[in-house]
C-alpha cells in the first residue's frame, strides 16, 4: 500500500516541528493547511485515536500515522468546551418562582386551567396565589409560602403570573400584589386578602382557620357566577361560559275572601216550638211596667 501511494506522489514529509515527525500520509499541501488553521486532519465527525502505530520502510525511514491535535487557545480545546458549558447553564439559571416549589403547587396556564382546578379539587382547600416577577413583596414572600405549602401537603396551591395573564386578573378584580383567595367545596369563595412578609400572620391565620377537615355533599362551586361571566366576556381570553338558567319564580297562591251568600228568611231555621206551657201562660199575665206611671 505504501509503494502504491509512493508511486501516486500522495506521500509527504512533514515539516518536523512539535507535532509532527517522519513522513505523513496526507498530501503536502494539505498537511500544511492544516498546520495554519489548527485543527487535526481526521475528520471531526468521526473522533478516534490511533493506539498503534504504523511502520514501514520507506527509503529508510518510519512512516507514522498519529493524531494531529489542535493549537492551544482554539475554540476545540478544553478550556473552551467548559466555558461554554458554564455560559449556557448560567443562561438557564432558575426562576425565583420557580425555586422551592412542592408537589401540591402548580403554575396555572390560562382562564380555562383554573376554573378546572378549582372544580376537580373538590372538598380540599385551595390557594390562588396572584404574583408577578418584577414585585419584590412577591419574591420575598415566596419562600415561606413554599414552606407552609410543604407542611400543609392537603392543601393546593396555584400560582397566577401577573405578567403572562394581566386580561384574566383584571376581569376577576386582582389590582393588588401579592394578593390570596381561598376557595373551598361548595363553599367557594372563602376570603381575599393581600400580605406581605411584614404581615405573613394574616396569611397563617387563615390557612390554620379554613384548613381543618371538611365534608359536603353539595357540588363544588369554584369561581362566583359574575367572575364567570366576566371571564367569557373578555375578548383576550379563550373561555366560554354558558350561564345555567333560573328558574322562574312560582307566584304564591292568593288567599281568596270567603264570600258569604245572603240568605232568605226561608233558608232561617224556624224557632223551636216551646214545650213549656205553664211558663208562656205566665208571661202573658205579667203586666206591662212603665216607669212615671
Amino acid at each position: 500500500m505504501v509503494d502504491v501511494l509512493a508511486k501516486a506522489n500522495l506521500l509527504s514529509y512533514s515539516y518536523p516541528n512539535q507535532h509532527s515527525n517522519g513522513l505523513s500520509l496526507f498530501p503536502k499541501s494539505f498537511t500544511r493547511s492544516c498546520f495554519m488553521r489548527g485543527f487535526s486532519v481526521k475528520s471531526r465527525s468521526q473522533a478516534f485515536r490511533l493506539s498503534s502505530s504504523l511502520s514501514s520502510d520507506f527509503n529508510g525511514k518510519r512512516v507514522v500515522l498519529r493524531e494531529y491535535k489542535g493549537l492551544p487557545g482554539r475554540g476545540n480545546s478544553p478550556k473552551g468546551s467548559i466555558k461554554a458549558q458554564q455560559i449556557g447553564l448560567i443562561g438557564k439559571s432558575q426562576k425565583w418562582w420557580e425555586k422551592g416549589l412542592q408537589p401540591n403547587m402548580k403554575e396555572v396556564t390560562s382562564a380555562q386551567d383554573l376554573v378546572d382546578s378549582l372544580l376537580n379539587a373538590g372538598d380540599k382547600l385551595v390557594v390562588v396565589d396572584f404574583f408577578s416577577p418584577g414585585c419584590g413583596g412577591c419574591k420575598a414572600l415566596h419562600p415561606k409560602i413554599c414552606q407552609l405549602a410543604e407542611m400543609h401537603p392537603d392543601v393546593q396551591f396555584l400560582q397566577v403570573n401577573y405578567e403572562e395573564h394581566k386580561s384574566m386578573c383584571y376581569s376577576l378584580n386582582v389590582h393588588v400584589l401579592p394578593f390570596f383567595r381561598f376557595y373551598r367545596g361548595a363553599h367557594g369563595r372563602l376570603c381575599s386578602f393581600s400580605c406581605t412578609n411584614a404581615t405573613i400572620k394574616k396569611f397563617k391565620d387563615a390557612l390554620a382557620k379554613h384548613a381543618t377537615d371538611r365534608c359536603s355533599l353539595e357540588p363544588t362551586k369554584g369561581l362566583e357566577e359574575k367572575e364567570l361571566i366576566a371571564l367569557a366576556a373578555n375578548k383576550d381570553l379563550s373561555f366560554n361560559f354558558t350561564p345555567k338558567p333560573q328558574p322562574t319564580p312560582v307566584p304564591a297562591e292568593e288567599e281568596l275572601p270567603v264570600l258569604v251568600t245572603p240568605h232568605t228568611f226561608s233558608d232561617l231555621p224556624l224557632p223551636l216550638p216551646s214545650t213549656n206551657l205553664k211558663s208562656t201562660q205566665d208571661s202573658k199575665e205579667k203586666p206591662l211596667v212603665v216607669s212615671g206611671r
